[in-house]
């Protein structure tokens, strides 16, 4: 019997700890990564984004696992999916 609690005693902290760990770290990190999933798969022709880099452009094609950007006027650049950050809102629009 004595054992078994000792084995309890040094497990429960342990398993608090991962507890803590999944519900303020893991689990946000894992909405975080679906709500991005969501958004780069809804994105659609002619749709403003932002870049990781930084980059704003619209959306001319989709390739695959790419994005053909237009950046300027006649200026066209290729990026990942996964480059994309965020998808620009007209209120935002530059002035």
């Amino acid at each position: 019997m004595g054992n078994a609690n000792q084995l309890m005693g040094g497990l429960l902290p342990l398993i608090l700890i991962f507890a803590v760990f999944y519900f303020l770290l893991i689990r946000p990190q894992q909405k975080q990564k679906k709500r991005h999933q969501e958004m780069i798969s809804s994105l659609s022709k002619g749709d403003k984004v932002v870049t990781i880099g930084g980059i704003w452009g619209e959306v001319k094609e989709i390739k695959g696992d790419s994005f053909i950007l237009e950046i300027a006027d006649g200026v066209k650049i290729r990026v990942l999916k996964s480059a994309i950050a965020s998808r620009r809102q007209e209120a935002s629009a530059e002035s």
